[in-house]
């Protein structure tokens, strides 16, 4: 459930050809940057280009105190709410909600991805209608600035990455302020409860509750 294709419906963001390349999705992070500038001068009179590398298109709302830092392509329908920061890096699908003070970086949200109330997101992919509630953030480095390793019960894989989030797959629902600390996976349809912090590998459709107690759904 660590790949690519196991985590996320690829027809659901307009990176899904570039992330179908990657086995794993965090191999894809280092590329986001050169991906926006690539897919941004080619995607039509639909998007505007309101600042140099930032596209937002006709029908996406941003609120005046936003800030998109550059590169970044906001998508159809999406609203960008009052003291936004998107750092730069972030490809923002078709009807998202990034709220008041949210902050992104080197982040892909795929189509229906809600962030809406102070989270920060960064070096991190969301996947189709996920959605992470209010106060809860990704820590995207390691306290003692080793590389991440993601953790799946014993076994363990190298990322060579100093900087990664979390991975959410599909429909993922994420608890007010809980913390996703660096290398986080979690796979589709999975709850986490609200003020966790989790690590590691989160099986697809289960609930993460107090404590780290992982259940399946019934």
């Amino acid at each position: 459930m660590l790949k690519t294709v196991d985590l996320y419906d690829l027809s659901h963001s307009i990176a899904g050809e570039y992330l179908s390349g990657f086995e794993y999705p965090w191999q894809a992070l280092s590329g986001i940057k050169e991906l926006i500038l690539t897919l941004g001068p080619r995607l039509g009179e639909e998007y505007k280009q309101v600042a140099p590398h930032v596209w937002v298109h006709n029908t996406a709302t941003v609120f005046p105190t936003a800030y998109l830092g550059a590169p970044c392509i906001i998508g159809p329908k999406t609203e960008v709410r009052h003291c936004a920061f998107i750092r730069g890096s972030a490809l923002v699908g078709e009807g998202c909600v990034v709220g008041n003070s949210v902050e992104l970086k080197n982040v892909i949200l795929f189509d229906g991805v809600q962030v809406p109330h102070y989270n920060y997101v960064g070096d991190s992919i969301l996947g189709y209608k996920s959605h992470m509630g209010a106060g809860s953030l990704t820590s995207n480095v390691k306290s003692d600035k080793t590389l991440v390793v993601v953790k799946d019960g014993a076994d363990q894989l190298p990322t060579g990455l100093k900087k990664f989030g979390a991975m959410l797959g599909d429909f993922v629902e994420v608890g007010c302020n809980s913390v996703l600390n660096p290398g986080t996976v979690i796979g589709r349809r999975t709850n986490i409860y609200p003020t966790s912090c989790v690590r590691g590998v989160v099986p697809e459709g289960s609930i993460w509750k107090t404590g780290g107690v992982v259940v399946r759904k019934v």
